[in-house]
């Protein structure tokens, strides 16, 4: 397989990808994402994911390039990142006792050969009903500035999640599982 590159500063990718034993480097893309509007929540996170990959692709051509993009989907509205602690326990307490969806859109691209590939991976997570001071006390627990939706499911020790249906490494922001089947596709390029 070509070199992986991850076009994410994300620390939580970073962790994820080293975890599964993937060799990469990381090179953040600076690109505008595209905002909530007409787009559906997963059309959203594949846009950004492949202007993510094509941003770094064109200047590492012989690299597979990773461009990944995860956002939180309540009740037809997209929560991105809180702008600060006010915003993040705003989300959750919609969240609270509720269930919603997290969107991972996944662009892989590698420039020489021309060849790339999306998809876009779904995960239902439903929260457990906690106190607006258990919430706050989480909040200030996790820091849920840079985390869309205002929670983070890798530090979550059961208290905020009941339960997920699907990929829990989606939640977290990268789906490992699906992510492995795609990196196959691209394992006799060089």
């Amino acid at each position: 397989m070509p070199p992986l590159i991850l076009a994410s500063a994300s620390p939580r990718r970073k962790r994820l990808l080293g975890e599964h034993g993937y060799e990469f480097r990381v090179v953040p893309a600076d690109v505008t994402e595209i905002a909530p509007g007409h787009l559906s929540p997963g059309e959203i996170t594949l846009a950004n994911a492949r202007a993510k990959s094509r941003a770094i692709a064109g200047a590492e051509p012989d690299a597979l390039v990773l461009g990944v993009d995860t956002l939180v989907a309540f009740e037809g509205e997209v929560l991105g990142k809180p702008a600060d602690m006010k915003a993040a326990l705003a989300m959750v307490k919609r969240l609270n006792g509720r269930t919603h969806d997290v969107y991972s859109g996944v662009w892989l691209r590698h420039a020489r050969s021309g060849r790339e590939r999306g998809f876009i991976d779904v995960t239902r997570v439903h929260f457990r009903t906690l106190s607006e001071a258990q919430l706050r006390a989480y909040l200030e627990r996790i820091g849920p500035l840079d985390k869309a939706g205002g929670y983070a499911a890798q530090e979550d020790r059961g208290e905020l999640i009941e339960s997920i249906e699907g990929s829990f490494s989606n939640v977290v922001g990268l789906p490992m599982e699906a992510l492995a089947e795609a990196l196959r596709e691209f394992a006799e390029l060089e």
